[in-house]
């Protein structure tokens, strides 16, 4: 880790060795070299800005010494054509912050799991390679759903995942890799929303060093690199229009054309895609390919949302508490009825995201080895679903603003409330000219 605040530094070295890594903190581009070349290391975090240089420096030098080593880069100026230029460099991954541990150990474990890491590199929670923890739920909706992945996994057929936001579509994606004769090739997850047009050619099927002028060396798009794998696109609907004409070509000629490149490179990987949108909606309004569409959905799987399976709460409500107790240092064990009531009643627009996030906080807060009232936030303003802020063409940004109002300001909460991602509503915002 390199970064020059040491307090944050030592706190994020804290957190990384709590969660079962060895983790080594530097403050300077001149000694994360020195470190880097004298012993073996996983992967590189790296603030942006740093006393002597900056992340991308770092980057470009670990390039130049043919170092397959994977950097993901911090900042807290939410610097776009930083990011855009430190992926494009071939950055793993961009972190804004203040850092969210949950977001942090996501990026982390993606990037394990797509280098292939050695097991004694991984964090001790995941050490057995195969699903990452967490519980199926009981209820005859999610049932019926394993009971399709079932079908689908042992089959070469392209998967669309079809559920809201925070439901776990990626864990689904997974399921479908680990039940297949895939599972010991690489599982690769792409946000095709974190895409840009510039970018996406380039992180999906590579390019040739020289074919742009940030590209000081060849790289491989995650086609590629998920060799007799699976490849999972999450969100695929926000994937630029002239991607998804390259994207259909690639499925349907099983070959990829990197950037800068004359001939195309054969491919034998799998496609599970995921949306959280109506593609059908996007198709009429001419944002989606409806060939690209049908290719992609030979098979579907729907993911309910939370509040259509409430039998399963409990079930994850306590799941959720061990996993915080683990990352806490906590003893939480249980939750009174009357918490477990309000959690039942409550509508989860974020499902189960959404819960995780209110379970982590609830352990947080608790002074004892229960779950009471007074622990959980504030859930019954939002009990009941407020189908009027369905978002509509016709009048989107009159709704934006209602539903900003509605939320106090909050845009997580004003996405959840019209029902569409974070990333949309500012995309949508910057399109009608709204302070974001």
């Amino acid at each position: 880790m390199v970064e020059d605040d040491l307090s944050f530094g030592m706190m994020i070295k804290g957190w990384l060795v709590k969660n079962g890594f060895e983790a080594v903190l530097v403050s300077k581009v001149e000694h994360a070299r020195k470190e880097i070349s004298k012993r073996e290391y996983t992967l590189v975090l790296s603030d942006l800005r740093l006393p002597d240089g900056d992340g991308i420096m770092l980057l470009s030098w670990i390039c130049d010494q043919k170092l397959k080593l994977p950097v993901i880069i911090m900042t807290g100026y939410a610097e776009v054509r930083s990011a855009v230029s430190a992926i494009k460099l071939g950055a793993e991954d961009f972190l804004e912050k203040p850092v969210n541990p949950a977001i942090l150990k996501e990026k982390l474990e993606a990037v394990i799991c797509k280098y292939s890491i050695q097991e004694e590199a991984v964090p001790v929670s995941k050490q057995q390679k195969g699903l990452p923890e967490m519980v199926m739920g009981e209820s005859p909706l999610a049932k019926k759903m394993f009971k399709d992945i079932e079908l689908v996994a042992p089959t070469k057929m392209t998967v669309l995942i079809f559920g809201e936001s925070g439901t776990g579509k990626e864990y689904i994606a997974r399921m479908i890799h680990e039940y297949s004769d895939r599972k010991n090739n690489p599982f690769i997850a792409v946000d095709c929303g974190s895409l840009s047009r510039e970018l996406a050619p380039s992180e999906l099927f590579g390019h040739l060093k020289g074919s742009f002028t940030s590209a000081i060396s060849d790289k491989k798009g995650v086609f590629e690199q998920a060799k007799g794998g699976t490849v999972f696109m999450d969100e695929v609907g926000n994937l630029p229009y002239e991607v998804q004409i390259q994207l259909l070509r690639s499925l349907q000629e099983h070959t990829v054309r990197p950037v800068g490149s004359a001939t195309d490179i054969k491919i034998d990987v799998r496609i599970v895609a995921a949306t959280n949108e109506d593609l059908d909606i996007a198709i009429e309004e001419g944002l989606f390919r409806e060939d690209l569409y049908h290719r992609l959905n030979e098979f579907t799987v729907t993911v309910p949302p939370l509040r259509e399976r409430k039998g399963d709460i409990k079930v994850f409500a306590s799941h959720f508490i061990e996993e915080a107790d683990r990352e806490l240092g906590k003893k939480v064990k249980s939750i009174s009825s009357a918490a477990m009531k309000i959690l039942e009643d409550y509508h989860w627009s974020g499902n189960l995201r959404e819960l995780r996030n209110v379970m982590r906080r609830s352990v947080l807060f608790s002074t004892t080895n229960e779950i009471t009232i007074e622990n959980l936030p504030r859930l019954a303003y939002r009990s009941k679903p407020n189908e009027d802020f369905a978002l509509h063409p016709t009048n989107e940004k009159e709704q934006i603003e209602t539903a900003l109002k509605h939320a106090n300001g909050n845009k997580v909460l004003a996405a959840q409330l019209l029902k569409i991602d974070r990333k949309t509503l500012y995309n949508k915002m910057h399109l009608y000219g709204m302070k974001l």
